[in-house]
């Protein structure tokens, strides 16, 4: 991976620094209170630490990491209440997406709906968890090229990443996963229709038991 980084261009240097980083936080790698050190980064990647510095700054803009006194850049322990209240939000703003979305449904947007809830299909029957990721990930970049408005897929990327960042538990519980893919077939389903109150209404459900979900990981992990 640090083989294809150059020092020829900082700024992709930067960009690719903090994808990586971005990227292990959220796959678990770094956890809560884990330790970000430049040099030891720099190291790892074979890169000078000015792009290790810039890209642990942006994510410390987006509460990913904080600095701590003595201790350095250290990955963030999001609190409960503010999970919470990153639900909330993703509630509003997603529910516009998919109402959006249903509203300016067009041929080209009917047919990727189609191929992806095949591809749903085929998840569903062989209980691939890895595939359930990457079909969430194409869930919501569909739904973001169908609204229409790329500032409000940003914003809803940035939500969503912190969100799986922080409250993964609930993805672990017993036929969540499932249960979040069919959650999204009947959203899409909505939308394809051009039923924009049902494509929003089925957005909140889903926001909602997502949310369940992660309160029920919580206690079972002693939160």
């Amino acid at each position: 991976m640090a083989d294809i980084w150059t020092q020829e261009d900082l700024s992709p240097i930067r960009d690719k620094v903090y994808t990586y980083l971005k990227d292990a936080i959220l796959r678990g790698e770094y956890k809560a209170g884990d330790r970000l050190v430049e040099r030891v980064l720099a190291e790892k990647l074979n890169i000078s630490r000015t792009p290790i510095r810039e890209a642990l700054f942006r994510l410390e803009t987006q509460r990913f990491v904080r600095t701590v006194p003595r201790r350095g850049v250290v990955v963030n322990e999001i609190p409960q209440a503010e999970i919470l209240e990153v639900f909330m939000i993703l509630a509003s703003l997603e529910s516009l997406a998919v109402r959006l979305a249903a509203e300016k449904v067009d041929g080209a947007t009917e047919t990727e709906i189609d191929q992806l809830m095949a591809e749903m299909d085929a998840a569903l029957s062989d209980g691939n968890g890895e595939d359930a990721v990457e079909l969430n990930v194409k869930y919501n970049e569909l739904i973001g090229r169908a609204a229409g408005n790329p500032k409000l897929h940003e914003m809803l990327v940035d939500l969503k990443d912190y969100v799986r960042a922080f409250s993964n538990l609930s993805s672990s519980l017993p036929g969540r996963t499932k249960e979040a893919l069919r959650e999204h077939k009947d959203i899409l389903n909505a939308v394809r229709s051009g039923e924009a109150d049902l494509a929003e209404s089925f957005t909140r459900i889903h926001l909602e038991k997502s949310k369940k979900a992660y309160l029920s990981g919580s206690m079972a992990a002693g939160d």
